[in-house]
């Protein structure tokens, strides 16, 4: 299995199938629905981007990303710098500074897990990272100073139903806080919330027992597939509350990571019902890439030539 964000981060705490080509019907119906800027999760940059940030988001910007939404950093802070600073680069390079991901609780390593290898083939070394847990109104103040429009949960503790209580709380004491200061929080999804825990599915109660306006959810739509989910059903059950998306693609197994069109998942009925989810902003990933630019390229050919986003 591919070393990805969610093992990355796990502890802190076949069902859509067929990349048919768009049949002219289908291409003309997409033709119509409402277009969004394609955005780039840096995360699919991890251990790379810390070599040079404004190097790295220069490429970002020559193959078409217009929107970001940051991530971890091994320099500390949002990429080495203050958020002003950050944003100033990204606006310079033409792009905006959308959303930001920040853990819900202590980063842990899963047992056994290692840290990644950065780009001089060493094991990343992390500084203290922020969680909402325990530094939820430095962290809403920093993204407040950015001029983020999202604050997103990357992950937070679901393993008992203790954790999800927990989790639940810091989701509604962060989404309020947050609002308040104009920002909107959401929670983002791996596979493990669908996972049954003492005959509860975590992610229903995060759906359930959270502020509908003041938590909505980044879904994380290759992770909800590999659930067992469909998304699409998941807009009807829930309308409005989606309007962030990340979006990559799973070979058959559901193991591996691939770039958007690479793999298995027919991208095309998500984001045709994208207005019911209440989509406003998405992001391409690819956790632990073997070449970034490489899928990220491929990522926004797929988007441009078959979804025409």
């Amino acid at each position: 299995m591919n070393y990805s964000r969610r093992n990355f981060i796990k502890g802190t705490g076949a069902l859509v199938l067929g990349g048919m080509a768009l049949s002219g019907k289908a291409a003309s119906f997409l033709s119509n629905m409402e277009h969004h800027p394609v955005g780039l999760q840096l995360f699919t940059f991890f251990g790379v981007i810390d070599e040079d940030v404004n190097g790295t988001l220069s490429k970002v910007a020559a193959i078409g990303y217009k929107e970001l939404e940051s991530a971890f950093s091994k320099k500390g802070g949002y990429y080495g710098m203050k958020p002003k600073e950050f944003k100033a680069m990204v606006n310079e390079l033409g792009m905006s500074w959308t959303s930001h991901h920040v853990l819900g609780a202590p980063f842990k390593l899963p047992p056994g897990a290692k840290m990644p290898a950065g780009a001089d083939g060493k094991p990343i070394v992390l500084p203290p990272v922020l969680n909402l847990r325990d530094n939820m109104q430095q962290v809403i103040d920093e993204v407040a100073e950015g001029g983020v429009k999202y604050l997103v949960c990357a992950n937070s503790p679901t393993a008992t139903l203790e954790e999800i209580k927990s989790t639940i709380e810091v989701l509604n004491k962060t989404g309020e806080a947050a609002k308040k200061v104009g920002i909107q929080f959401a929670y983002h999804n791996h596979d493990m919330e669908f996972h049954a825990v003492d005959g509860k599915v975590p992610y229903d109660l995060l759906l359930s027992e959270t502020d509908a306006n003041n938590v909505k959810m980044e879904l994380d739509l290759a992770w909800a597939v590999k659930a067992g989910k469909n998304p699409v059903e998941m807009f009807k059950e829930h309308p409005g509350r989606f309007p962030l998306w990340h979006v990559k693609d799973l070979d058959a197994s559901r193991q591996n990571i691939q770039p958007v069109g690479g793999g298995t998942i027919d991208f095309k009925p998500i984001f045709a019902a994208a207005k019911s989810a209440g989509m406003q902003h998405f992001f391409v990933e690819h956790d632990m890439p073997k070449d970034a630019f490489a899928s990220i390229t491929a990522s926004m050919g797929y988007l441009k030539d078959k979804l025409m986003v």
